[in-house]
């Protein structure tokens, strides 16, 4: 081995490192760390922000970010636009810089996507104690605000020393490209150690080709799978968004094609079949179709692909009633395949539906049950098109909003959201044309992912038309990257839709017997509550002023015609519109767990009580 050296600082030899990194999948090479997004301070501006100066653009391009928690929700959007084959890396500096990576890390891990976390920390060797920003833990002294992030993050190392860099850089990279294992990644780098000088061995920056596995399954699961699935009457698939990681849509397809199999699909897993195909039923549970709840209660069989079953997907262990249910779930990931006390298919998604697919050969399910659930999904598809319609000089529903969108967008457009009242009405009324098009972010449905993931898509897939969803709670979180998109040049589009509060909250309060407290932008009234007029708060002029190209509409028809604006702009361009608050989205047709007081004063409150006992009452245990 040479044992030639190169002297760098750690910051320096870890940018190197990074831009030296690939992932392959399928034969196909790609840049694992595309990029680095900072914010700098005096934790990170004389190591890491040096290091990408003196690196150059060519090295590892950078990306300045307003909100380190947006950055990470670009670097989020980016990853999952590319199908988890790359990322990006954040950097900030200490103290409040790096605690507000945690809630961006926490949406990565739980989504299962990969982000490189690089937040400046104390002083290694401690020459000044306490510093600017330092947390003094009174018991633990090797204790700083990093230390938030380890709980979520699948992997954590504190940089003590600059030769500790070599093995945890290359486990971070092990954990990032590994997509059984991937979240956010975390090097806490101590401003010291960043800045300090050490002879590296070349071998260190030497290109990198991190495998992609697509593990198949083993021979005694897939037998055990496939008898289960012969043996049901009335097999039903959940598609998550392990479909979508890999690449699997079109093994999905073939294997539906081939045995008339039913698919529902998570939020993450919506688009893994063309929302045309016969067989796609569109969401499963809380927020899903009436047609797809319906099959899930009388399914006998469950076949999860790549889905966690979060409590939105199972209706909080109360959708799956027929008494001999049971599950085969094929995952990448032991830990998720294990869930409902499945037969576990340990396996890539595509490499596990193409075994099915070959080992079913010749099975297909009763005529009677495929034109059970096409009977079906072509009345939900009558209720899509009711909740769509509309007069064009009529103020728009948010329903009716999605309808003008249906109509305006093409094949590969994106469509951005995450959380509030819209999820709800997505999952149930979009029509996905493409795998991509859907964008979702529903694991941790974190109000302000929208503007910042929009321009990590645009950054991820250039000149595809983005759409960053939101309405005005959410754009009060964090509109601040706005003001990147006008500096990148990246024609994000924003409909933000104004209805004067948390409309989704709002409504889970009044289902609760909260009585929607706290939850409308009001004045006070006189006896306190926020029940006055509506506040005078001018959104669309707010985006204006951050840079934004602002297109006002007041009726369907106005909507439509920014709409179609919009798409042609090569400018950031927000569409605002103030919606008619009636609710006409399908109301939900499976229950969500929200646990109401079991005694209260106010008669709203007990009669949700009431209702919620009837409710739990139906929930079971999967064993």
């Amino acid at each position: 081995m040479s044992t030639t050296t190169r002297r760098l600082t750690t910051a320096q030899a870890l940018v190197r490192f990074l831009s030296a990194q690939y992932s392959e999948r399928d034969g196909v090479r790609h840049r694992l760390i595309t990029g680095t997004w900072g914010i700098f301070g005096h934790g990170n501006v004389a190591g890491i922000g040096q290091a990408l100066l003196e690196a150059g653009e060519d090295t590892m391009p950078f990306h300045q970010g307003r909100n380190e928690q947006a950055m990470v929700h670009a670097a989020v959007a980016h990853a999952r636009q590319l199908n988890r084959l790359s990322a990006q890396a954040v950097t900030t500096s200490i103290g409040p810089g790096a605690t507000n990576l945690v809630t961006g890390a926490a949406l990565a891990t739980i989504n299962r996507l990969p982000v490189l976390l690089l937040p400046g920390d104390y002083f290694a060797t401690r020459p000044a104690d306490p510093l600017l920003q330092q947390l003094e833990h009174p018991v633990e002294a090797d204790v700083s605000v990093n230390d938030t992030l380890r709980p979520v993050s699948r992997y954590f190392d504190r940089i003590t020393r600059p030769e500790s860099l070599i093995p945890s850089a290359l486990n971070a990279m092990r954990v990032l490209a590994d997509p059984a294992e991937t979240g956010a990644v975390t090097l806490a780098l101590p401003q010291d150690v960043q800045a300090e000088a050490y002879d590296w061995p070349e071998e260190f920056f030497a290109q990198r080709v991190w495998p992609v596995r697509r593990p198949a399954p083993d021979p005694v699961e897939l037998a055990a799978a496939v008898r289960a699935i012969r043996a049901a009457r009335r097999p039903l698939i959940v598609a998550g968004g392990g479909v979508h990681h890999s690449e699997a849509e079109e093994a999905l397809k073939a294997l539906v094609d081939a045995t008339g199999i039913p698919v529902a699909s998570t939020q993450a897993g919506k688009g893994s079949l063309r929302h045309d195909h016969p067989a796609d039923l569109g969401g499963i549970g809380h927020t899903g179709t009436a047609v797809c709840d319906d099959i899930a209660r009388t399914a006998d069989l469950i076949i999860g692909v790549g889905t966690r079953y979060s409590d939105f997907t199972t209706a909080s262990s109360t959708l799956f009633q027929r008494p001999d249910v049971r599950f085969v779930n094929l995952n990448i990931t032991a830990f998720d395949a294990h869930k409902l006390a499945a037969r576990t298919l340990v396996a890539d998604a595509r490499t596990g539906l193409a075994a099915l697919t070959e080992a079913l050969a010749g099975h297909r399910v009763d005529p009677a049950y495929e034109a059970e659930y096409r009977v079906g999904r072509a009345r939900w598809d009558a209720v899509v098109e009711a909740a769509y319609a509309a007069d064009d000089t009529a103020v728009p529903t948010q329903p009716q909003v999605l309808g003008a969108l249906d109509a305006v967008v093409g094949d590969d457009d994106v469509v951005i959201n995450a959380a509030g009242s819209l999820p709800g009405d997505l999952h149930k009324l979009w029509r996905a044309r493409g795998p991509r098009q859907y964008h979702l972010e529903y694991g941790y449905s974190c109000m302000g992912y929208e503007i910042p993931a929009g321009i990590g898509v645009q950054l991820a897939a250039p000149g595809t038309p983005v759409w960053s969803l939101v309405g005005d709670g959410t754009y009060l979180m964090m509109p601040t990257e706005i003001v990147t998109a006008v500096q990148e040049g990246l024609p994000v589009n924003l409909v933000l839709i104004q209805n004067h509060g948390y409309a989704s909250i709002g409504g889970l309060s009044e289902e609760t017997g909260g009585e929607r407290f706290g939850t409308a932008y009001r004045y006070r009234a006189p006896d306190g509550s926020f029940t006055g007029d509506p506040l005078p708060v001018d959104l669309a002029a707010n985006a204006a002023s951050l840079g934004m190209d602002v297109l006002r509409a007041k009726t369907v028809g106005e909507l439509r015609d920014a709409l179609v604006a919009a798409r042609a702009s090569d400018r950031p361009t927000c569409v605002y519109v103030e919606t008619d608050p009636t609710p006409t989205a399908p109301p939900a047709a499976a229950w969500w767990d929200v646990p109401v007081a079991e005694v209260a004063s106010r008669k709203a409150a007990s009669d949700a009580r009431e209702r919620y006992d009837s409710h739990a009452a139906e929930r079971r245990r999967h064993l």
